[in-house]
């Protein structure tokens, strides 16, 4: 299998996550070490304050965590994600969450996530979040690697 190939493989897998169809969101840009999720925020996604729950925000920025950390083609599993949340989200946002990698060596990963909203670019929330690489592959590796 050519390289296009295998990036289209690795991309429908990660298309087939369930949170990602739960929630509505959806993936704009995948290839390795990068993604770009996109969300427009529903009424229900709200706290009690009337702003976006901090879960939500929370869980965008984990779908775009996981895409990039999975666009390699390697099982790749959180090991920790650390969130500051910078200004409010309201209903009917659309909200951006891209992810890039920042190390990868041997079986850890770094990433930087960053949530805006699109309309304006304000920045929403900033995490950083670490991967650990599993042995296996759901799409295998390029041949001599």
């Amino acid at each position: 299998m050519d390289e296009q190939e295998r990036s289209e493989r690795i991309a429908a897998h990660i298309q087939t996550d369930a949170y990602l169809h739960y929630l509505g969101a959806r993936i704009e840009e995948i290839r390795p070490g990068y993604s770009r999720v996109s969300l427009v925020v529903r009424a229900e996604m709200c706290n009690f304050h009337g702003m976006v729950h901090g879960g939500i925000v929370f869980g965008l920025g984990d779908i775009a965590f996981a895409a990039a950390s999975n666009s390699h083609g390697q099982t790749a599993v959180a090991l920790n994600v650390s969130i500051s949340y910078l200004s409010p989200a309201w209903p009917g946002e659309c909200l951006v969450a891209e992810a890039q990698e920042r190390h990868r060596e041997g079986r850890i990963g770094l990433y930087d996530i960053v949530v805006t909203a699109k309309e304006n670019g304000r920045l929403v929330a900033q995490s950083q979040a670490m991967v650990y690489r599993k042995k296996e592959w759901f799409i295998p590796p390029p041949p001599n690697t």
